[in-house]
């Protein structure tokens, strides 16, 4: 994955040869948490279990995940526009989330696929409210307008002290000689609130929201995710067959 406007995996369809096995009803799965949490290796690992039970499994990200979202992920994350001010910031995140929506997250939907997403709705919550202070109320009206208030089935929050997440992140970078982005390099205090808003939401929606020790062993983590989905699967009639 290329951390600016670049690629991120799409899994698609697998062989035709299991087509019948296309869950009647998309499911939307969305993970979450602070930066260096390991979401994107979880999101991996779970559309990898899911595939391999031949569910028909779409990963995705944000911001981005169109050519349109990647093109105002570069202006969101770009470290020159410091002076970006916060609604101008909601907005843009809510216009990338629209289009994803559009593009890509609703149609896999309406074809019966699991979709699963790197962030979504929640971090606007975590980030731009309770990180930089913008109006909850606000946020959620834009984005409620942005996608047509499609809303997770399910939420994977990975909870990981900010700055154990920063820790892991920069030893991430520093292997792949990349500097922080703007979010990222924002002061220690900001990703503490933001850690906040995530469990914030997650005591007000605890039916949708689930919270999940992050910083174990990625195993550990990911049976943990994986007993989650598969709750959430059976509640529809949907178990996965061993």
């Amino acid at each position: 994955m290329k951390r600016n406007g670049g690629e991120f995996p799409v899994r698609g369809l697998l062989k035709s040869s299991d087509r019948g096995k296309v869950i009647k009803k998309g499911i939307f799965i969305t993970i979450e948490g602070i930066d260096g949490a390991g979401k994107t290796t979880q999101a991996k690992k779970l559309a990898d279990y899911l595939e391999d039970k031949g569910i028909f499994c779409l990963c995705t990200r944000e911001p981005g995940g169109t050519p349109t979202g990647d093109r105002i992920r570069e202006i969101l994350l770009d470290k020159e526009n410091h002076n970006l001010c916060g609604k101008a910031e909601v907005l843009l995140y809510a216009a990338a989330r629209a289009q994803l929506v559009e593009e890509v997250v609703r149609p896999a939907l309406e074809r019966g696929l699991m979709v699963i997403s790197d962030r979504y709705i929640d971090s606007s919550i975590a980030y731009q409210a309770f990180g930089q202070g913008e109006n909850p109320d606000f946020i959620r009206k834009v984005n409620e307008e942005a996608t047509g208030s499609l809303y997770p089935d399910l939420t994977l929050v990975l909870d990981l002290d900010p700055e154990e997440g920063l820790s892991r992140l920069k030893e991430r970078l520093t292997r792949m000689k990349t500097d922080q982005d703007r979010i990222e390099s924002k002061k220690i205090e900001y990703h503490h609130r933001v850690r906040q808003g995530y469990l914030f939401v997650a005591r007000l929606q605890e039916e949708r929201v689930k919270v999940i020790k992050a910083g174990r062993e990625e195993e550990i983590v990911h049976q943990e995710i994986i007993r989650q989905v598969e709750d959430l699967l059976t509640k529809k009639g949907l178990a996965v067959e061993g």
